[in-house]
């Protein structure tokens, strides 16, 4: 079995990184869904998040193969949100740029990598954590909707198409 962990990005992970948001830009159209289909996520993002060690990367046998931003809330984008709006009001943590490598799709490894964000939150003191996507976005909707979250309504972006889902994770 391979060694599979998660641990935080590096700038010598930026190429891996771009590489895997460039396989998911890619995914993402050949689906019709045109989340990502502009410039974001760019490098000057990637390096913010390693700057400011929010970056996290899934590592399998050595090689980076998922990349996601975990960051203390709170998201300017999630103060206003159509819908049933969120639980409570506890400070919280945010999972953006989530991505996985076309080398490991239909791995399962998407779910593996949300566990180990959220246990992470946890041991950090967060019970709360957030996440968007596109609607169209159905493969990232299951791992979300797997990993326990909630559809809380809808928020907005600066995107093109600025509408995301937005699903909420209160843990015990």
């Amino acid at each position: 079995m391979p060694a599979i962990y998660t641990r935080q990005g590096t700038a010598a992970d930026i190429p891996a990184i771009m590489g895997i948001i460039s396989d998911a830009r890619a995914f993402l159209k050949a689906q019709g869904i045109n989340q990502w289909q502009g410039t974001y996520p760019d490098q000057p993002a990637v390096e913010a998040d390693i700057a400011q060690a929010t970056n996290r990367v899934l590592v399998m046998d050595g090689t980076v193969v998922g990349t996601a931003s975990l960051i203390v809330g709170p998201d300017p984008f999630y103060k206003r949100i159509d819908g049933d709006g969120w639980v409570g009001t506890a400070d919280y943590m945010m999972i953006h740029r989530f991505a996985a490598s076309a080398k490991v799709r239909g791995q399962r490894l998407s779910k593996l990598f949300m566990t180990s964000l959220l246990s992470e939150a946890y041991r950090r003191g967060f019970r709360d954590v957030r996440i968007d996507t596109h609607a169209q976005n159905q493969i990232m909707q299951h791992v979300i909707l797997g990993n326990g979250f909630q559809f809380r309504g809808i928020v907005y972006l600066d995107e093109p198409v600025p509408e995301r889902n937005a699903y909420q994770l209160v843990m015990q």
